[in-house]
C-alpha cells in the first residue's frame, strides 16, 4: 500500500508523533477536510427546508451522502439509514425507540461482556423502565465468543441480543453472521455496533443478516458529530421517533402530530450536512485505497508489533495469543507499573496510546483488571510508528525504577 501519511495534515504539523489511538478516534485526510470546508464555504444553507438553489445544494449534498452510506455497508435502501451523532447516539436510539416500545416485564436483554458502554448503559436504562432481565453472555480469556455459548445463553424469553462486530479491547473479530442466523432462529434480533469494524473492513450488513448496525464516522476518518444507524426497513417502520421537532414531522395540529417518512422520522431538526460531507469523503477516500490493501497492511502492522511485544519481559497482551485474532488493536499491561503511568511515559517519547477501561469496565472486571493499555491502528500508520512505540515499551520498567 502506498504511504498515505502524507494525506493527513496533523503528521506534517506534528511529524514526530507515533499516533496509536485511531480506535478512539482517527485523524482526517486532506480530502476530507476539503469536502467539508467546500460545502460550508460554497453550499451552506438549511437543507429540506428551502426551495432556493443553495438549499438545494445542500439537500443534495445530505442525500449524496446517505446513498454513499447505504452503498458502503450494502443496505437495501436508503431509507435504512440514519444519521445520527455517532454510534453512541445510535444505539440510544435503538434502545430507547425499539426497546421502550417492545420489551415488557419477563422478557430478556442478552449483552456481551466485552460491550462498550455505549452499547450497555442503554439497554440498562431500558431493563429498569420496562422490568425486563439484563443478562450477559461471557466470553473466554482470549476474547472468544462461541456459537455454543450463544445457544446456551438465549431462552424464548431473549428479545434482543447486542454485540460488538469486533471488540475495543481485544480487537477480536466476532462470527455475527452465524450469531444473526442463531438469534433469528430464536426470534431475537441483533444489535451490532461497528465502530471499530467499518473503518477497517468490508461490511455487508445483508450478507450479515443483523438487524441494526451502527458506527460513528470520526472513527473512519470522517469529522466528529456524525454517525450512522442502520436499521432493516419494517423495523424502523414500527419504531416511535427518538427525538421529535423541526424536519422530522409530517403534519401538527395544537393535539397532536404525525411523522415524516423513513429516515427523516428519526432526524429531528437541523441536520449535520457538513459532517455527512466528510463522512461521503471519507468512504470514498476509504474506497480509492480499498480494502484488500488497508487489512493486509494493518494486518501486517499488528503481526509485526505484536511479536515484538511478546519479546519483552513483564509485557502482559491482553486476549488472544495469536496476532491474527487482534485486528489493529492490542491491548495489554505492564507488571508492577499503574496504565496511566505508561501511558505518561509514552507521551514523554511521543506515541499517543490509551490507557483506562476503554469504557469496557465490566469486561475489566471480568477479566480481574483495573484497567489496562490500548494500542490502535489505522492505514496510515507504518513500521517507524511500532518500532517508536516498541522501544519505549522496553523503558517503562526501569524508568518507574523497577529494573
Amino acid at each position: 500500500m502506498r504511504n498515505t501519511k502524507s494525506d493527513f495534515p496533523v503528521f506534517a504539523a506534528y511529524p514526530d508523533i507515533a499516533y496509536l489511538d485511531s480506535a478512539a478516534t482517527t485523524q482526517k485526510p486532506q480530502q476530507v477536510l476539503d469536502a467539508a470546508a467546500h460545502y460550508y464555504r460554497e453550499e451552506n444553507a438549511n437543507p429540506l427546508r428551502g426551495l432556493y438553489d443553495l438549499s438545494v445544494k445542500a439537500t443534495d449534498a445530505y442525500e449524496n451522502a446517505r446513498i454513499a452510506v447505504r452503498d458502503y455497508i450494502h443496505a437495501a435502501s436508503k431509507r435504512e439509514i440514519i444519521f445520527t451523532r455517532n454510534a453512541t447516539e445510535s444505539l440510544n436510539l435503538i434502545a430507547y425507540s425499539w426497546g421502550r416500545a417492545n420489551l415488557c416485564a419477563h422478557d430478556e436483554i442478552l449483552v456481551a461482556i466485552s460491550e462498550h458502554h455505549s452499547d450497555l448503559l442503554p439497554w440498562q436504562a431500558v431493563s429498569r423502565e420496562t422490568g425486563a432481565k439484563l443478562r450477559f453472555l461471557e466470553c473466554g480469556k482470549s476474547g472468544l465468543y462461541t456459537e455454543e455459548d450463544l445457544r446456551k445463553a438465549l431462552t424464548p424469553e431473549t428479545k434482543i441480543f447486542a454485540i460488538a462486530q469486533v471488540s475495543n479491547v481485544f480487537g477480536r473479530l466476532n462470527p455475527i453472521r452465524e450469531f444473526a442466523e442463531i438469534c433469528h432462529k430464536n426470534g431475537t434480533l441483533i444489535v451490532c455496533d461497528g465502530a471499530q469494524s467499518v473503518p477497517h473492513i468490508p461490511v455487508d450488513v445483508q450478507e450479515l443478516g443483523v438487524d441494526f448496525l451502527a458506527f460513528s464516522g470520526h472513527k473512519m476518518y470522517a469529522p466528529m458529530g456524525i454517525g450512522v444507524l442502520y436499521g432493516r426497513r419494517e423495523l424502523l417502520e414500527k419504531m416511535p421517533p427518538f427525538l421529535s421537532g423541526g424536519e422530522m414531522i409530517e403534519y401538527v395540529t395544537r393535539e397532536s402530530a404525525t411523522f415524516a417518512e423513513l429516515p427523516h422520522k428519526f432526524e429531528a431538526g437541523t441536520v449535520n450536512v457538513g459532517g455527512a460531507v466528510g463522512l461521503h469523503a471519507a468512504i470514498d477516500y476509504i474506497r480509492s485505497i480499498g480494502f484488500d490493501e488497508i487489512t493486509k497492511h494493518e494486518n501486517a502492522l499488528t503481526a509485526y508489533a505484536f511479536e515484538k511485544m511478546r519479546g519483552i519481559p513483564h509485557v502482559n497482551i491482553i486476549g488472544s495469543e495469536k496476532a491474527e485474532a487482534h485486528l489493529g488493536i492490542i491491548t495489554f499491561t505492564v507488571d508492577g507499573v499503574h496504565p496511566h503511568d505508561i501511558a505518561a511515559i509514552f507521551d514523554a517519547d511521543n506515541v499517543a496510546i490509551r490507557a483506562g477501561h476503554h469504557c469496557a469496565q465490566p469486561l475489566h472486571q471480568y477479566l480481574g483488571v483495573q484497567s489496562t493499555v490500548r494500542m490502535s491502528l489505522a492505514l496510515y500508520n507504518d513500521e517507524r510508528d511500532i518500532d517508536l512505540f516498541v522501544n519505549t515499551l522496553k523503558t517503562v520498567r526501569r524508568r518507574m525504577g523497577l529494573e
